[in-house]
This record gives C-alpha cells, structure tokens and sequence, in this order.
C-alpha cells in the first residue's frame, strides 16, 4: 500500500502538484487518469523518488520515505519496476539480457538463479521463445511485454506503469491491460498506472484518480465514473475516443 498526504510540487514558480492526498491498495490496479498537463508524470515521478515532494509524505507500507537513509531510500526503489511509455529497451541486447538487467543492477544472484528467473518471467507474459531477439525484431505488443517482464523480474512490492498502451492497437491494449491486471493480483503487488486510455480505465479500473491542474478532482472506480457528477471529469470521460466509439455504435443500431 502507499499512502500519499497532502503532496505539493512546485519547479521554480509553477505549481505542478497542489495538495494531493489518496492511497493506493495493494493487490488492485489503481489508474491515474487527466489531460496533459494535468500533473500525472510529476506525480508518477514523485511517488518513485525521482522528485522530493515539497510538502507532504509518502508512505510506502508503513515507511515514509522521508524518513530513510540515501541507503535505505535506494533499497526501497529496487523494490519498485517501472514500465516506462516507450518500453525504453536497450536495442543492443536481446530480450533476455533486457529482463536480467535488474538482477544484474541490483542482486547478488549467480548467472544460473538469473537465468531461471528470466526464464520464468518471459514464460509468464508469454515470450518464452524470444530469449535471444533483438527488441528490433519484436512488435510493439510483444516489447511491452518484455518491459513487463523487466519490471517484475526482481520481484518487487510496487509496480509503475507510464502510458503502457502508448502506440498500441487496441486489441494489443487490451491484451497488455489484462496483463498488468493479472500480475497485480497474483504477486499481490501495489500497481499504479498513468493512463489518458478510456479503454484502460473500464477494463482494469479498480481505482482511479482524477488530476486536474495538479489537483486530485475525483476519485473512485471505473463502475462508477459513468454516474459521477463531476463536470470535469465527464468532460474527459465523454471527449474520449471510448466513448465516441460507443455514441457511434448506439446511433447505428437506431438508424
């Protein structure tokens, strides 16, 4: 679990995040959803230790980061996977290599622990038989999968994923949102994903946030952001291509 208290942000005089409180439960995909520039990576950034809050705390499973040694701090952060938008594979090593990374960076294991871990992550996203391509020879589909599988080699309490359908079809979206969901639940790990994807919010929207202006503007589950009242949040829910789709498909089946 992670709890966030009263998070501000500010670069020079811009105020990026303005107060935001909420707390994000193990076991669950929880969404954070806003236009651009709503704050979103900011806050990403911030509830992985790349940004020091400037106000505020967080607190990752009872421990608030304030309070750690740089040892400690760099501790934690081994135990966070990170899935980043553009899957940010190195393209000079295969997809094995891609995954042992972080076992490499942050472990002690030998080379056979290593390898039996790789083996047994790229099995799970189902990639066992791309050990030794290039991310160049892989689909957009199939590098996110690798990603996720970096993310998750090492094992770790908290999983953060940036736009993971970025450039995605939406079938592929799809197949990476159940993904994600899956593997939440099964190690029981505290996922958290910035997402402007509709499609993303109603498949696997267990809790979301709603940011505007650095501001937590709503916040609840995908079962109900249909009913909320929040004008801007049914601006965003209803300006979206989900929903475009949907109004389409209704008016065909009246003509």
């Amino acid at each position: 679990m992670i709890e966030v208290n009263d998070i501000h942000k500010s670069f020079g005089d811009s105020k990026i995040l303005k107060g935001i409180s909420t707390t994000f439960e193990k076991g669950k995909t929880n969404l954070v959803i806003g236009q651009s520039g709503s704050g979103k990576t900011v806050f990403l950034k911030t509830l992985l230790g790349l940004f020091e809050p400037d106000q505020g705390s967080i607190i990752y499973d009872g421990t608030d980061y304030s309070d750690l040694t740089p040892d400690e701090k760099s501790d934690l952060r081994s135990k966070m996977g990170m899935v980043f938008q553009g899957s940010a594979l190195f393209d000079s090593m295969t997809i094995a290599e891609n995954v042992k990374f972080p076992l490499r960076m942050f472990t002690k294991q030998g080379k056979s622990e290593m390898n039996d871990r790789v083996d047994l992550v790229l099995k799970r996203v189902n990639l066992d038989d791309a050990h030794n391509k290039l991310p160049s020879e892989a689909s957009g589909g199939m590098q996110k999968r690798v990603a996720i599988a970096r993310a998750i080699v090492n094992q770790p309490r908290y999983l953060f994923c940036d736009e993971p359908n970025s450039g995605l079809d939406p079938r592929t979206a799809t197949v990476i949102d159940n993904l994600i969901q899956e593997i939440t639940h099964e190690y029981d790990i505290t996922t958290i994903i910035n997402t402007h994807d509709m499609n993303s919010v109603m498949e696997i929207g267990q809790k979301i946030i709603f940011l505007k202006d650095g501001i937590k503007e709503w916040e609840g589950s995908n079962k109900n952001i249909f009913k909320t009242d929040n004008e801007a949040v049914t601006d965003f829910v209803y300006s979206s291509d989900l929903f475009k789709r949907v109004q389409k498909m209704y008016l065909e089946e009246d003509m």
